[in-house]
């Protein structure tokens, strides 16, 4: 299938062609026709499975096509020479006027925030589309999607987020947006300064839920619900569900429709997997002892809490061990520098929760470390994957407890090589 059986418009067609993309992802072909036509969706599915432009080229199709009908209806007028329809409107600037006509019946000129007569007439832009997600790197990267898919479009849009200074921010949103991508704290903040006003909002994204979830994110997500529009089109993304996130999209989504590419497969062949039955108490000394075997290679720990993240690096440290910790309970600066440090080599170890790693993306990682088992099998499959790409082998080290015996079972059903199981005593 290619983009052009999905329905899209052509100018954002034109866009996606500019970008060098032919064929769309599993999820795009899914999602987009059913988006495109107001569905809810609830997408399972992880980072870098394409799920942005299933959400963002609806959102703008659908964001142009109510600019066209504002048109033909004479409360926006596009610039002289622009015929009132989608592809004339994606020729514009998105500086659309208020026609002259209402100006003549004595509608007044926009004002800001603090009643600043800007001295020309042009049309208030609202806020139609949000798209929540939990960290500043995911923002940034959701706001040049938009940036690339809607270059043709006329539409706004803006990226918030904590830990820089908000005028920026704030000058862009004064201009007016059509869409705005947040972090939540930095946006219920702007909401309480009465910079974003959410009341005309049509479209709302939460992105990587489960992520929003292990940061802390709930409360703040709990307190905008109530403060967007119940009649709205929501699309929900989340690369595993446990029970909260199925809860949380239940509260927010209305007859969903469920799309999924991200179901248990098999490992990947070039990943030599190794399974060490060792109780909890013995799991720090042979950690240490495979480490220092494994010395210069690349490392990638998985610990399941973040609190257990935090005890493995302080561990490892005492014992010689240079690593560093990735979780949600660290800031954005302490993020970046441990993911940078590792990406380029200057640290070799990197302990890290799941949600916290879904951002790392190496070609050439050697060993990924299971000091816990992980709950579901499809989340061992998702954090081995990591080791083993580009063509490139890989080794899967994982400890196991007597009490967590049948998730093996589960392991070998997947694996397409054998697991070799080692008795640590």
């Amino acid at each position: 299938m290619t983009f052009d059986e999905l329905g899209i418009a052509e100018p954002i067609l034109r866009a996606i062609t500019d970008k060098g993309y032919t064929q769309p992802t599993p999820i795009q072909e899914q999602g987009i026709p059913l988006a495109l036509k107001g569905k809810d969706i609830l997408g399972i599915a992880q980072t870098g499975t394409g799920k942005t432009a299933a959400f963002a080229v609806p959102i703008i199709q659908h964001l142009m096509e109510a600019r066209t009908r504002e048109a033909e209806e004479g409360l926006v007028t596009p610039k002289s020479g622009a015929a009132e329809s989608v592809a004339a409107l994606t020729q514009t600037d998105g500086e659309a006027q208020i026609s002259g006509e209402a100006q003549a019946h004595g509608k007044p000129r926009r004002k800001d925030r603090r009643g600043r007569d800007h001295g020309k007439p042009h049309e208030k832009r609202v806020i139609r589309a949000l798209i929540l997600t939990p960290t500043r790197e995911l923002a940034m990267q959701i706001d040049e999607c938009f940036t690339d898919y809607g270059k043709y479009s006329g539409l706004r849009h803006c990226v918030v987020f904590g830990g820089v200074k908000q005028k920026p921010q704030t000058d862009k949103l004064e201009r007016g947006v059509d869409i705005l991508v947040a972090t939540p704290g930095r946006l219920l903040d702007l909401m309480g300064q009465k910079y974003v006003d959410l009341s005309s909002l049509t479209h709302f994204v939460l992105d990587e839920a489960d992520r929003m979830l292990d940061m802390g994110f709930i409360v703040d997500i709990r307190r905008l619900l109530p403060r967007i529009p119940k009649e709205r089109q929501t699309m929900f993304f989340s690369a595993t569900m446990p029970d909260d996130i199925v809860v949380l999209s239940r509260a927010i989504l209305t007859n969903p429709v469920r799309v999924e590419v991200t179901p248990a497969a098999s490992t990947v062949e070039t990943i030599d997997q190794y399974i060490y039955f060792v109780e909890k108490p013995q799991r720090k000394e042979l950690l240490v002892s495979l480490l220092r075997k494994e010395a210069g290679k690349s490392v990638l720990i998985f610990a399941r809490t973040k609190h257990g993240a935090d005890n493995i690096g302080k561990m490892l440290n005492r014992a010689g061990i240079p690593c560093d910790i990735i979780h949600g309970d660290k800031n954005q600066i302490q993020r970046q520098r441990a993911l940078g440090d590792f990406k380029s080599g200057k640290i070799k170890i990197l302990v890290a929760t799941d949600i916290a790693a879904r951002g790392i993306d190496i070609n050439q990682l050697d060993i990924v470390l299971n000091y816990d088992m992980p709950d579901l099998v499809e989340t061992y499959v998702h954090r081995i994957g990591r080791t083993g790409r580009a063509g490139n082998s890989g080794t899967a080290l994982t400890f196991c407890s007597q009490d967590e015996h049948m998730m093996v079972r589960d392991i070998q059903q997947l694996s397409t090589r054998p697991v070799e199981m080692i008795l640590h005593q």
